[in-house]
């Protein structure tokens, strides 16, 4: 159920914020919610939902990032909707963070790394594939409620990252995906 409520609190909210959306049921690849603007500029965007349970703090809950979600964007209109639904029984709303593809590519592969690689971890201990990976809400902090990218070019949106992630991506240890747009030319944030 987790997946189904993340899809309709996404499209209620882009409803709530002048886009017409509609749920794909699976029908393209990559996009759970095509979404237009109502007013005269009709842009369009593909929104892809994750959902993942509240913890409790929020801080320490985590969306499993499969090896589908982590390719890279095509156009400039692909995005995330990472949804924290609140524990069963509590009625507040979900949160919520919007993120362009490429920022969660990349994200995904600097904090995967991070832990696979980490010196100081026991040496065996940590090989879980990076179509597995993990990331916490913590790492998209800065997307919550950033409603306002989607009516703006997902290539030219302000990366949202926390710092560390940014001296991460320029360790060797660690660094971006292969072929990750921004290997050519890192923005700053």
């Amino acid at each position: 159920m987790t997946k189904s409520a993340s899809e309709h609190w996404v499209a209620s909210m882009l409803s709530r914020f002048g886009w017409a959306a509609a749920l794909t049921r699976d029908g393209i690849e990559r996009t759970d919610i095509l979404a237009a603007q109502t007013d005269e500029s009709r842009r369009m965007i593909e929104v892809q939902v994750k959902g993942a349970q509240d913890g409790g703090s929020g801080r320490w809950s985590k969306w499993i990032v499969n090896a589908k979600a982590q390719q890279f964007a095509r156009t400039d209109n692909e995005w995330f909707a990472l949804v924290l639904l609140p524990m069963k029984g509590d009625l507040s709303a979900p949160r919520t963070f919007i993120v362009p593809r490429d920022h969660l590519s990349a994200a995904t592969w600097i904090v995967h790394q991070e832990w696979l690689t980490d010196p100081e971890a026991p040496l065996g201990k940590r090989n879980t594939p990076l179509s597995y990976a993990r990331v916490p809400a913590a790492v998209f902090e800065g997307y919550e409620n950033r409603w306002d990218l989607l009516t703006g070019s997902a290539f030219e949106a302000p990366v949202l990252l926390g710092p560390q992630l940014r001296n991460w991506a320029q360790d060797q240890r660690i660094g971006l995906p292969p072929e990750h747009p921004w290997n050519e030319n890192l923005p700053t944030w």
